[in-house]
């Protein structure tokens, strides 16, 4: 039976107003990106695949290793905390993905990062 492993990620989206240009239909958006072992063994992060949508159904996909230049160890109870970014040429956007992980022993497993919403505040939102 295949192993379920408990990682946990929680994303944060920040709307960078003073680095967009709704104009010019160019949109920034910071992303604070945690990922907690609840494992009892150290795990890494090897790679990341993000999917990342605008409200007009435009859609990216951002594959590579490691986050923000690194590939993390993550020890049993804490956490990796990151800060990364992404245009948009919409108000509005959605973005999810995977992280895939090695655990201690050397298997590989993914881990999901959850749907979240790119969305200015304060804006009507046009649905994606």
């Amino acid at each position: 039976m295949k192993k379920k492993y408990k990682v946990s990620v929680f994303v944060e989206p920040i709307y960078l107003e003073d680095h967009s240009d709704p104009h010019e239909d160019n949109y920034l958006w910071a992303y604070r990106v945690k990922i907690k072992n609840n494992e009892e063994e150290k795990i890494k992060l090897i790679s990341r695949h993000w999917k990342i949508f605008d409200s007009n159904g435009n859609h990216k996909e951002v594959k590579g290793k490691g986050v923000v230049g690194e590939q993390p160890t993550i020890e049993p109870g804490d956490e990796f905390e990151y800060t990364s970014g992404t245009p948009l040429k919409t108000s509005s956007g959605l973005m999810h993905g995977s992280y895939q992980m090695q655990s201690f022993d050397g298997k590989e497993f993914e881990v999901s990062i959850p749907a979240f919403s790119l969305d200015i505040p304060d804006k009507e939102n046009k649905l994606n």
